[in-house]
Formats: C-alpha cells, structure tokens, sequence
C-alpha cells in the first residue's frame, strides 16, 4: 500500500512540475517489469531514457497543440534563449507561435539597440492542454504568456550579459526606494502568491536593474509589440514602471494577488492574437 501511495504521489509531482514527466515515470514502471530491471540506479537511468524520448516527441507533436518551443541556448548569433536549461528540461519552454514571434523580435530590437545584448526568458507553457496549470502561476495555462527575466549590471555600472541575479531568474527582487507608493497592504485573509522572501535577498549577487535595456524594452513592447504582434499586457511593479519613465496603458500592475513582477517582465498575449 505505502509503495503505491509513493508511486501516486511521484506521478503527481513529476505531472504538475513536467507535465509529461508523469507519463515518463508510468512507462519506466512498465518497462522496468517487463525487462525484469530492480537496481534503482538501472531504474533511473531508464526513467531518464523515457522522459529524454518523451520530451522529444512533445517538441515534435506540440505545434499541432498550438505551441512551439523557445531556445534553450544563445549561440551562433541567437539573441534569445532560456535563462536556464533547465526550463527546457522541464518542458516550461513552450508558447503559441504568436508569443514567439514577440519574443524573438523583441531579443532582435533590444540587441540592435545594445549590440551584444541577449534577452534571456523563463516560464512560458507546458507543450499541451490549454487550461493544463503551470504552478505556481496563474496564468501561463494557455501559451500565450510569458515571463522575461531583466537586464542587470554590475555595482560599477558594466552590463552582465546573460546574467540574472537569482540562479532561476525569479525571486531577486528590486526593492522600491524609500517613499515608493507600495501598491499592497498585507491581506486580511493572508490569500496571496505575493512572496517578498526576504530571507533570500542578502544571498543574491549585488547586481542592480540596468535600465537603459530594460526601458527599451518596455517601449518597444509597448508600442510595436501592441501594434505588431497584439500584446495586450505587460506586468511590472508601479515602482519600477515609475523609475524607468515608460508610460502606456499596456504596462501595467498585475494586482495585489498575484506575485510580485520586480524580478522580472511578464508579457500577455490577446485572446485571439489582437490588442
């Protein structure tokens, strides 16, 4: 009983972190009877096989689900790529076609700006099943969301390419100054994913936001990218939309519910591709 209790709750961790990682693990435990393997280190190694062959086929079935995958590394002149491998290992590297026209296009201005500049993401969507969560988010169940991690410098001012202050791009966060409006008073039903983390922020590099990129960013998104390619919304704390003096109806606070966005750009599609 304990033994199919921990095989249920694998399956469920592996489904809700991988989405395909579940079914990965049910064929292991099929093919491990099958071949009469018990070594847990051979057994690994198998589960290891179906999910590499699971995850191949999820990149090649995924376009008739409606999404494409993002780069996973920056090279040979790529100016957009996941901010860790591991974001492609875990198959939260998928959007809807329309996003990755956004994405790439935006790496393409930013760098055109700042030569030499790669525009790193994070969290897109699993490969199938819109409505499918991708905790801990909201609302990257449908591929037309997608996180951007910021653009950082160092303390004397040189830009870091390909860096983020966080090993995983969230949870660095840049902390409003001294007489910044803060948008959220604690809730009284203690009901939020707004996580400040303090205990993290001392662990972290003493990288700052480089504004130069990351307002040029902002604007293009809010303009070509509205215009363009139907961007319907970009999140970003009030504090830092005030400090970087990009003004638009489209850039705006993600509501006092939701995570804090000072650690990275979340950008939102329309339903239909439209503003």
């Amino acid at each position: 009983m304990l033994r199919l209790v921990a095989r249920l709750l694998i399956f469920a961790l592996l489904t809700l972190v991988t989405q395909i990682g579940g079914l990965a693990y049910l064929a292991t435990l099929g093919l491990a009877r099958l071949l009469r393997v018990r070594h847990e280190a051979l057994r690994l190694g198998l589960f290891l096989l179906c999910y590499g062959a699971a995850s191949i086929i999820a990149m090649l079935v995924a376009p008739s689900f409606g999404r494409v995958p993002l780069p996973c590394l920056a090279g040979n002149g790529e100016t957009l790529a996941a901010q860790s491998p591991l974001y492609c290992v875990l198959n939260r590297n998928y959007v809807a076609p329309e996003l990755r026209e956004v994405a790439l296009a935006l790496a393409e201005h930013v760098d055109a700006e700042f030569p030499g500049t790669t525009t790193l993401v994070l969290d897109g969507s699993f490969p199938f099943l819109d409505g499918f969560p991708l905790l801990p988010h909201l609302s990257h169940g449908n591929g037309r969301a997608l996180d951007v991690a910021y653009y950082y410098e160092d303390s004397e001012g040189r830009f870091r390419n390909g860096v983020t202050r966080s090993p995983i791009g969230y949870f660095a966060f840049e902390q409003p100054a001294a007489g910044d409006v803060l948008p959220c008073p604690a809730p009284q039903d203690g009901i939020t994913l707004r996580w400040d983390l303090d205990a993290l922020q001392p662990l972290f590099p003493n990288y700052r936001l480089e504004p130069q990129r990351t307002r040029a960013a902002l604007r293009w998104l809010a303009t070509a990218g509205v215009t363009r390619f139907g961007v319907r919304s970009v999140f970003i704390e009030p504090h830092l939309k005030q400090t970087l003096g990009v003004n638009s109806s489209h850039i705006r606070f993600q509501g006092c519910r939701a995570a804090r966005h000072d650690d990275h750009l979340h950008i939102q599609l329309g339903r239909s591709g439209g503003v």
